[in-house]
């Protein structure tokens, strides 16, 4: 993986997405406990210590990036390939919520599904039933291709580069 830029997020400087290391496990479950709370809280499905397991268990550096604004720690987003279908897989997609609501999200998504059409393959997420996040993921146009009680799963077919790119 590799570092991708960005300037100008509404009041936010700088901000660059850097390969993951396994050093940085520990602050992405943290942030991963904080950012899904309320919507694990709402499902009755919130376990402090097994929301940090699970990702520690799913934590893979070399398909993940850190989110950093000016320098500082404000997220992580996994975007490798997927297990059992063609294309890439995003998850674990945290910010900070200081981070949030700033256009940081958008900004993040947007370069990682720039990867995706390049190599003109679709994306799939799963997001919790009634989270915020949803709204992000259909503005940028995902679609649901399933759900249960607890997840969302969605997918975005590759766009074609426009001509002349």
């Amino acid at each position: 993986m590799h570092a991708d830029a960005g300037m100008d997020v509404q009041g936010t400087t700088s901000w660059l997405m850097r390969p993951a290391r396994a050093a940085d496990v520990e602050s992405v479950a943290e942030l991963k406990a904080v950012v899904m709370r309320d919507d694990l809280v709402r499902l009755g499905r919130y376990d402090e210590h097994r929301v940090r397991r699970r990702l520690r268990d799913e934590f893979r550096p070399e398909h993940t990036s850190v989110v950093e604004v000016d320098g500082a720690f404000a997220g992580c987003v996994a975007f490798g390939p997927h297990e059992h279908k063609p294309g890439r897989y995003l998850a674990h997609f945290y910010l900070a919520p200081e981070a949030q609501g700033r256009g940081l999200g958008t900004a993040v998504l947007a370069t990682l599904l720039d990867r995706a059409d390049a190599e003109g393959v679709p994306v799939r997420l799963t997001v919790v039933r009634g989270s915020a996040a949803r709204r992000l993921y259909e503005r940028a146009g995902f679609t649901v291709e399933s759900e249960d009680p607890i997840d969302v799963r969605m997918v975005r077919a590759p766009r074609r580069p426009a001509a002349g790119s």
